[in-house]
């Protein structure tokens, strides 16, 4: 069971505000690659529920891989050194691919990813966030599709967590300072 103590009892984000969303990005990627095929990259670990909804409601050919980043450790800030812990599996050259991430925040890992994902030459690169925290941005990127804008607080649930905590609410919250 969760411990509920740190997890502010104020919902940002219900779970059938998430399911409405994940469904109009769903659609919305549906028509934006009628006919062809999608290749889904998860970014490990957060993105686990959000890419699931998803994949769900893309009404497309798709196929999915996973990578592991770290730019985070047990804190709850960034710490703008981002390490690749697992790497694609599939080749990507000349694929329709699209980065599933839970949110962006200061936007390094994300920026990093999207250049080192470049290098492999796909045919098209574009990211899918269900949350944007634009107020801490580091970096200049922008997601082609994004869920909710949230603001500056540390947000858990529905995969997002702390210290791998909370990823299993159902609905977005914040954590309390300590």
């Amino acid at each position: 069971m969760v411990d509920l103590k740190n997890v502010s009892q104020e919902i940002l984000i219900s779970r059938e505000q998430l399911q409405d969303k994940v469904n109009e990005l769903g659609k919305k990627i549906t028509e934006d690659y009628k006919g062809e095929e999608v290749l889904l990259v998860g970014i490990l670990r957060g993105s686990v529920p959000f890419m699931a909804d998803l994949m769900r409601a893309i009404d497309l050919d798709i196929t999915i891989d996973f990578m592991s980043v770290s730019s985070y450790g047990s804190s709850t800030k960034s710490s703008g050194v981002v390490r690749i812990l697992k790497d694609l599996e599939t080749p990507i050259e000349g694929k329709n691919v699209i980065i599933v991430e839970d949110i962006i925040d200061s936007g390094l890992t994300l920026d990093y990813i999207k250049g080192y994902l470049q290098g492999r030459h796909p045919k098209s690169l574009r990211i899918c966030a269900i949350l944007d925290k634009p107020s801490r941005r580091k970096v200049q990127i922008r997601a082609d599709y994004v869920g909710f804008e949230v603001e500056d607080k540390f947000i858990v649930g529905y995969g997002l967590d702390f210290d791998q905590h909370y990823r299993n609410l159902p609905y977005i919250s914040w954590l309390k300072e300590q």
